[in-house]
Parts: C-alpha cells; sequence; structure tokens
C-alpha cells in the first residue's frame, strides 16, 4: 500500500507543474517583412508580429544575439506590433523571431525571418545552356557564375514566392565559380524569368546585385505569340482604314448637300415655259371651238386691244398656231372650225402671245 501511494504521489509531482507550464504558454506569433525579405542596401523595411491575444509586450530577437534586438509595449493591449529598420545593411540582416508576453506568461517563439540584403557585391552572370529557347515540356540548365569565388549561388524566380534554389559552388578551371541549376519541365502556362545572386558562405544573408535577367521561351508559345500580335496588328490597321473612308463618305455627303446645282434654276425656269406655252395654247384652242365666251372675257387688256386692230373680212380666214417647244417651233395651219354661214363669225378670232425663254 505504501509503495503504491508514494508511486502515485511522483507523479502527481511530476505532472503537475508540466501541465501549469503548459497552460501558462500562449500560441507562437507569426512574423513577415514589408515589402519583402530580400532588400536592397539602404532600403526600409518593416517587421511585423502578429499574435493570436491581446498582448502587453513584443519582442523581437535576431539570431545570434543574447539580448532582444527590439522591445515594444503599447499603451493599450494589442495583438500585433511593428518593427521598423530605416536602413538595410549587412549587420540588420540574418534571421529574426518574434514572441509576446500576455497577462501572466510569455508565447513560444515565431517561425523564423530571414531578411536578406542585396547589392553588397558586384553582380554574377546567368545564362542558358544549350539556348533559352525550349519545346514545351523540356529541360534547360541555367548557369550562375562568377570571377568573385562565392561560396553560394541563389536562383530565384521571378513572379512567385516559393523559395529561392541554393547551391554550392563549383570552381571551374577558367577560375571562375559556377553552379549549374536544372529547370523544369518548362510548360507554356507559367512565366520562367530568372535571376541568381552570389554569396559567401560566412555571411549567407549578405548577397549580391542581381544578375541580367533570362527569360525562357517556349518554341510552341513563342510561335503563337507572333500569329496573335501579327493578327492584332492587321485589326487595327483594318479599323483605322474603315474608320477614314466613314469620314471621306460624311465629308463628301456634308459639301454635296451644302452646294446646289448650277442647272437646277434653270430646269426650274424650262419646266415653268413649258407649262405656260401649253396652257396658252390649250386656251386658245377653246376659243376657237366656240361656246367659251367666259373664257374670252377673262383674256388680258393687252389682247383685247390687239384684237381690236383686226378687221373681219367676208372670206374665211386662216388662223396660224404656233406650239414652243424647248429645242423646235413647229407651225402648223389648221382651218377655223366651220359655220353654217358664209357670213363670218359675229366675234373676232383669239390669238395667243407667246413669248420664248
Amino acid at each position: 500500500m505504501i509503495p503504491t501511494l508514494t508511486i502515485l504521489l511522483c507523479l502527481g509531482l511530476s505532472v503537475g507543474p508540466r501541465t501549469r507550464v503548459q497552460a501558462g504558454s500562449l500560441p507562437k506569433p507569426t512574423v513577415q517583412a514589408e515589402p519583402g525579405s530580400v532588400i536592397p542596401w539602404g532600403s526600409p523595411v518593416t517587421i511585423w508580429c502578429q499574435g493570436t491575444l491581446k498582448a502587453q509586450e513584443f519582442r523581437v530577437d535576431k539570431e545570434g544575439s543574447t539580448a532582444p534586438w527590439y522591445t515594444r509595449k503599447p499603451l493599450e493591449p494589442v495583438d500585433k506590433a511593428t518593427f521598423s529598420i530605416t536602413h538595410m545593411t549587412e549587420h540588420t540582416a540574418g534571421r529574426y523571431r518574434c514572441y509576446y508576453f500576455g497577462s501572466t506568461s510569455w508565447s513560444e517563439h515565431s517561425d523564423p525571418l530571414e531578411l536578406v540584403v542585396t547589392e553588397s557585391y558586384s553582380k554574377p552572370y546567368l545564362s542558358a545552356l544549350p539556348s533559352p529557347v525550349v519545346t514545351s515540356g523540356g529541360n534547360v540548365t541555367l548557369l550562375c557564375g562568377s570571377r568573385e569565388g562565392f561560396g553560394r549561388f541563389i536562383l530565384t524566380k521571378e513572379g512567385e514566392h516559393s523559395p529561392p534554389w541554393t547551391l554550392d559552388s563549383q570552381r571551374h578551371p577558367s577560375g571562375d565559380s559556377q553552379a549549374l541549376f536544372p529547370v523544369g519541365p518548362v510548360t507554356p502556362s507559367h512565366r520562367w524569368t530568372f535571376r541568381c545572386y552570389g554569396s559567401y558562405r560566412n555571411t549567407l544573408q549578405v548577397w549580391s546585385h542581381p544578375s541580367d535577367t533570362v527569360e525562357l521561351l517556349v518554341s510552341g508559345l513563342q510561335m503563337y505569340q507572333k500569329v496573335l500580335i501579327g493578327v492584332s496588328v492587321t485589326l487595327i490597321l483594318l479599323l483605322f482604314l474603315l474608320l477614314f473612308l466613314f469620314l471621306l463618305k460624311h465629308q463628301h455627303k456634308c459639301s454635296k448637300s451644302g452646294v446646289s446645282h448650277p442647272e437646277a434654276p434653270a430646269r426650274a425656269l424650262q419646266k415653268s415655259s413649258r407649262s405656260s406655252s401649253t396652257a396658252c395654247v390649250q386656251e386658245e384652242n377653246q376659243c376657237n371651238r366656240g361656246g367659251d365666251a367666259p373664257i374670252r372675257d377673262l383674256q388680258p387688256e393687252e389682247d383685247k386691244e390687239m384684237d381690236s386692230w383686226d378687221t373681219p373680212s367676208d372670206a374665211p380666214q386662216d388662223v396660224t398656231y404656233a406650239h414652243l417647244n424647248r429645242l423646235t417651233l413647229i407651225r402648223g395651219t389648221s382651218a377655223p372650225p366651220s359655220s353654217q354661214s358664209e357670213e363670218p363669225p359675229d366675234e373676232p378670232s383669239v390669238y395667243a402671245a407667246l413669248a420664248i425663254h
């Protein structure tokens, strides 16, 4: 009985304090850098420490340093804090962790944040072997090298947040330090643009200037892009041509409607002459047939005066009619209407005065 009680007491003493420590520990925060973790020399960067609970104090430790690198005590409990580095140098480059203090205990440390400073050394060179033009699904090798004697080379792919590739350098017979990065399979669905950096083994967070970019071109995609560009240029030129023709037609239509045709008044005058001539001839025919006294009374005064000069004779007289046309003048002779007696008509004949315009 006594040995059993002793064992239970030992288990309680050993488990009790350990349980209180686990209950008192807070969840670890998350840490990140803005605008990124790879910063050019002399540029600013901000470290964010995000907790899950309200905290009274935040700290940031740099790997290799005994004392806390940064400490922040907000006026009120908050769940996040920022730490600013105004000028990034080789002294501020390194690995950082953050943690916070709650009401009774400290949280766990965050995952490490690696801040890298670039532009500390001359840039390496980067090339694609055997060619930057790759068939879809094919592989290629990227060669990064320098005369600086770097211990490592780092290859980054633009447009992605994936971690970079790091390889130890190899000494080339020419004296350059180089590294070969196999890349593939290359597909048209992604953009393949790369840069590389160099660094020494004792300062892994201090990198060189970036190399010139190398973009891998997928052969099928390259042909597709050329065809697409050609079609786009053709459509744009056709659109400009249609617009030009539309404007030209519109301008011609406006100029035609704004200026009247020079022959329009003459044509109107000719139509008026023909209509008036036809009306006069019809009126004269009706008068010669007789029985149209009201019409004779309505003739103009000058016609009446001209009729008064004509004296009737015993013999029948011929009446000459003239039909006016725009181009020719046709003359004809017809006898006056026959009467029952040989005596001259009671009323003189009526003549229409015609004018040629």
